[in-house]
C-alpha cells in the first residue's frame, strides 16, 4: 500500500507566510541604511537630514499603531495585510524615484503607514491559527526571519549597487512585496474553519473561532493602562534596535574606514547573531513556562536577562577601538537583545488573548516613537561630535530603563472582560 504523501499543516503554511512577511518588511526597513552613503551623495544630504529621512518612517508607524491592531481584529488579517502590503510595495518603488530630502522622506513616511499594522495584525492572525503552547516559538521564529531579512539585505543591496545602482534595489523590493501579497490573499483565511486545507484534527487544536454575530467591546482604557509598562519596555528595546537597523553600516564605514562591501558584511554578521537570539528567546520562554508554570518567569525574566546582557556587551564598543573586539561585542549585544523580542511580543497575547492585535499595537507604539527619536538623535550627535560610538551610551541608558519597567509587567494576569471577575494568574503545575 502506497504511503500518503506528506503535506504541511495549514497552520504551518500560514506561519511560513507570516515569516516571509517579517523578512520582507524588515528588509524594506534596513535597505536604506546600506544605501545611505550613496543616497546622501546623490541627493546631497547631511547626516541630520539623512536621520530625518530615516525617522520619517516612524512618525506614521507610531500613529497608525493606535488603530492598526484594532483593524486587524475587526476587519480581519486577510484584507488588512493585503491593502497595507500593497502600500509597502508602492512606497519601495517610489523610493527609487526620490529626487531630494522631502521626496525621500515622503516615501519613508508612506512605508511607515504600510508597515504599521503588520506585526500587530500578524499577531492577531497567529492567535487565531496557532495553539497557545506555540506562542513563544511563533513569535521567536517570525522575528528571527525579520533578522534574516536584516542580515541578507546589506550584502544584497551592496551587490545590486555594484551591478546597477541603489534605485534598482528599491524597485526589486517593491516587486517582491507584491508577490507576497498575492500569495497571502490567495491562501489565508481569517478563520481556520473556513479554510479547505484545515482538517478536523487540526481545527480541534486551534483556538475557538469568535462568533461573527457577537458584539465585543474592546476595553481600550484598561488595556492601555495594562500595556503601558510593556510599551515603555518596547520603547527602550526599540531605541537600541533602531541604532542597529539604521546606522550600523555607516558606523563600520566611517569608524573603521571600510568600503561598502566590507561594512555590509560586518553588519550582516551582527544581524546573523540576532537570528539565533530571536529563535532561542522564544524557545527558552516556552520551556521556562512548561517547567515552572509561571508566565512571569517565562516572559519577564527572559526579557530582563536579554537586556542586561546587551547592556554589558555594549560597554566594550565605547572603550575599545580594536575592530575584532568591537564586532564581536556588537554581535553578542545584538544576540542578547534579540532574546527579548519573542517573550516581549508574547506578553500582549498573554494579557489580552481576545484582543491580541489591539494589545500588541498599543505595545508597538513604543517601537514607533523610538524610531522617530533614535535615528534623529544618532545623526545629531554624530554631526555635532563626529563620535560614532557615543550614541551607544544612550542605548545603554535606555536598556537600564527597560529593565526597571519590566518589573511592572504582569503577563500572568489576563485582562478580564467587562462581565467577568478579575482573573487569577495563569499557571500550570510545575
Amino acid at each position: 500500500m502506497a504511503s500518503r504523501r506528506w503535506r504541511p499543516a495549514a497552520a504551518d503554511v500560514v506561519l511560513f507566510l507570516i515569516c516571509l512577511l517579517y523578512l520582507i518588511q524588515y528588509s524594506d526597513r534596513v535597505n536604506i541604511a546600506t544605501a545611505a552613503s550613496a543616497i546622501s551623495h546623490d541627493l546631497h544630504l547631511s547626516n541630520v537630514e539623512l536621520g530625518f529621512a530615516f525617522s520619517a518612517f516612524a512618525y506614521p508607524y507610531a500613529v497608525v499603531q493606535l488603530f492598526g491592531g484594532w483593524l486587524g481584529d475587526k476587519v480581519g488579517p486577510r484584507r488588512i495585510l493585503m491593502w497595507f502590503g500593497l502600500t509597502v510595495a508602492l512606497a519601495s518603488v517610489l523610493t527609487a524615484f526620490a529626487g531630494g530630502l522631502w521626496s525621500l522622506a515622503a516615501c519613508r513616511f508612506l512605508l511607515g503607514v504600510g508597515e504599521a499594522p503588520s506585526l500587530s495584525t500578524a499577531t492577531s492572525a497567529m492567535s487565531r491559527w496557532l495553539p497557545v503552547e506555540r506562542r513563544g516559538f511563533a513569535q521567536g521564529i517570525t522575528h528571527a526571519c525579520s533578522r534574516v531579512g536584516s542580515a541578507l539585505t546589506p550584502p544584497v543591496i551592496a551587490l545590486l549597487m555594484t551591478l546597477w545602482n541603489w534605485r534598482v534595489a528599491f524597485v526589486l523590493a517593491g516587486v517582491i512585496g507584491i508577490l507576497w501579497v498575492v500569495c497571502w490573499f490567495w491562501y489565508f483565511r481569517d478563520e481556520p474553519a473556513s479554510h479547505k486545507g484545515v482538517t478536523k484534527e487540526e481545527l480541534a487544536m486551534l483556538p475557538v473561532a469568535r462568533d461573527k454575530t457577537e458584539k465585543v467591546k474592546v476595553p481600550v482604557r484598561r488595556l492601555l493602562v495594562r500595556m503601558l509598562p510593556v510599551t515603555v519596555v518596547d520603547f527602550c528595546y526599540a531605541w537600541t534596535l533602531w541604532v542597529f537597523l539604521t546606522w550600523l553600516p555607516s558606523f563600520f564605514l566611517h569608524s573603521y574606514n571600510m568600503n561598502l562591501k566590507s561594512s555590509a558584511l560586518f553588519t550582516s554578521g551582527v544581524f546573523v547573531a540576532g537570528i539565533l537570539g530571536d529563535t532561542l528567546g522564544g524557545m527558552i520562554s516556552d520551556k521556562v513556562f512548561k517547567r515552572t508554570g509561571d508566565l512571569k518567569k517565562a516572559r519577564r525574566n527572559v526579557i530582563i536577562g536579554g537586556m542586561a546582557g546587551a547592556l554589558v556587551f555594549l560597554i566594550p564598543v565605547l572603550l575599545v577601538k580594536d575592530l575584532t573586539v568591537v564586532a564581536a561585542s556588537l554581535c553578542c549585544a545584538f544576540f542578547c537583545m534579540e532574546l527579548v523580542i519573542a517573550p516581549l511580543w508574547s506578553v500582549p497575547m498573554d494579557i489580552a488573548p481576545r484582543f491580541a492585535g489591539t494589545a500588541s499595537s498599543f505595545m508597538n507604539i513604543g517601537f514607533g516613537i523610538a524610531g522617530v527619536l533614535s535615528p534623529l538623535t544618532f545623526g545629531f550627535i554624530i554631526d555635532r561630535t563626529g563620535n560614532w560610538t557615543l550614541p551607544f551610551l544612550l542605548s545603554i541608558a535606555m536598556l537600564v530603563v527597560g529593565i526597571v519597567f519590566s518589573f511592572w509587567m504582569h503577563p500572568e494576569r489576563p485582562l478580564p472582560q467587562d462581565d467577568e471577575p478579575e482573573l487569577e494568574p495563569v499557571t500550570t503545575a510545575a
